[in-house]
């Protein structure tokens, strides 16, 4: 089977003390590890020993999920990551902000600080936010339409962009003799007024290591396929076949390369939910504890918020009940298509779906040795549905310490899978370039240079 070129690439995505809903319910478990910065720096260094690319951190500005079946809420992410960066060198760092719920400025300023600690390892995962629970927090009745969301967001990484370039790269003087501390006509005003903000800049932060922090984009949709290809540079995403898989990836390069990208540079990284065991039938064993240890009250009232309709206990044993179509979700559309087509699909009970999603709210669960889960890893990286994956252990620290450990080495063994990081920074690990600045780029071509940043 031959290989694509170049190395498949992997994310750790540490969700508080595991993805499955019944992880707090094993004696191994931290019950306050989600709000423990000693769990999550474990981690971070685990994934650093088996070198990861990054890892990743999920967030809503809202209490989500019902807190009597399992842990919910979580530390801030952009205020986690310098904690997780001085006890570690070359991992990226990458953490979800919301472009509905934030301005451009402040979350500028906090993603160019974070790559500045970290030595440029920090990465946004751009999120639009669905959910009324998050709406109320900011005074919103219900949750902003689908495609305005959308628009919002666009604008709003525009916006960040221009903030990141308003430093030049060489505007440091430093001659102690003359007074003479910066360039000041290599800072430049932004100037941006458009249909959501109205920002003047400069930034109060220089340009960083990266040139700009890593963007990880995560929405299917038609929107998010957009908007994915327009600016996304890493895609994390939620498949269940191989088929659906290498779907998502023809299409989304394809729209890349549309907007005048190179696909190559934009990383494809779907999720998988690994449930190991050192002989098949352990592990099925370990997938069945599990889903023994599910609170049913829970996944109903997760499962009724996303197809939006309502079901009870006495709908377990049937068929999930007629919903509408996806167009008219103001929600997570991609995330309503995939969950109502598998259980079209494979013909499951509530019971049954409920299960299936305990681990990965939709994303790929693979139950299996090692050396099957690194077969399907394989697989999906050569027959064209993935440059890497998006690890999400089902239970933490011991499910990323056994990918870790059992997973990684057989990768590594069969080329997949670097030994060592050739880079320092996010980018590095990813193989993307730094960006241009925009203003020097325009410099360097004659062109006229926006104002500089005034006097004060």
């Amino acid at each position: 089977m031959p290989h694509r070129p170049g190395k498949l690439h992997l994310n750790a995505f540490l969700m508080t003390i595991g993805h499955h809903e019944s992880a707090w319910r094993y004696p191994e478990s931290n019950l306050t590890g989600t709000w423990d910065v000693a769990h999550y720096q474990h981690l971070a260094r685990v994934a650093e020993r088996a070198k990861f690319d990054s890892i990743f951190f999920g967030d809503g500005p809202a209490l989500q999920g019902d807190i009597r079946y399992r842990p919910v809420g979580r530390l801030d992410p952009t205020a986690l990551l310098p904690a997780l960066a001085v006890v570690t060198e070359r991992i990226g760092l990458v953490a979800t902000a919301s472009t509905t719920y934030n301005e451009p400025y402040n979350l500028a300023r906090r993603f160019a600080t974070i790559d500045h600690i970290s030595g440029g390892r920090a990465g946004w995962n751009i999120v639009t936010t669905a959910g009324s629970d998050a709406a109320q927090n900011f005074g919103l009745d219900e949750v902003p339409e689908h495609r305005h969301r959308y628009e919002r967001a666009a604008e709003f990484v525009d916006v960040c962009l221009q903030l990141w370039d308003s430093w030049e790269d060489d505007f440091l003087i430093g001659d102690r003799e003359k007074g003479r501390f910066a360039d000041g006509d290599k800072i430049h005003r932004i100037d941006h007024e458009g249909r959501f903000f109205r920002v003047r800049g400069p930034l109060n932060v220089p340009r960083t290591p990266q040139g700009h922090p890593l963007l990880v984009q995560a929405g299917s949709s038609e929107d998010g396929r957009e908007f994915a290809a327009q600016y996304a540079e890493a895609v994390f995403t939620a498949q269940q076949t191989l088929a659906e898989g290498q779907a998502f990836y023809a299409d989304l390069k394809r729209r890349i390369a549309a907007f005048g990208r190179k696909p190559g540079l934009v990383k494809i990284l779907p999720g998988i939910v690994p449930v190991l065991g050192g002989t098949e039938e352990e592990a099925r064993r370990r997938e069945s504890e599990l889903a023994e240890l599910q609170v049913p009250a829970y996944g109903l009232k997760q499962l009724s918020g996303l197809i939006g309709a309502e079901l009870t206990e006495a709908d377990l044993d049937r068929p999930l009940p007629p919903v509408g179509d996806v167009t008219a979700v103001r929600g997570m559309q991609s995330r309503f298509a995939l969950v109502t087509d598998l259980a079209r699909r494979e013909n499951l009970t509530v019971r049954q779906l409920l299960s299936r999603l305990g681990g990965g709210r939709g994303h790929r669960t693979f139950t299996g040795t090692p050396e099957q889960v690194a077969e399907t890893i394989e697989e999906w990286f050569t027959q064209g549905a993935a440059d890497g994956f998006n690890v999400m252990p089902p239970l933490l620290p011991s499910g990323l310490e056994a990918f870790a450990e059992h997973v990684v080495p057989i990768l590594q063994r069969r080329g997949l899978f670097r030994t060592e990081y050739e880079g320092t920074t996010l980018r590095d690990h990813y193989g993307l370039p730094r960006p241009e600045n925009r203003f020097a780029a325009r410099r360097a071509a004659g062109g006229q240079v926006a104002a500089a940043a005034p006097a004060r």
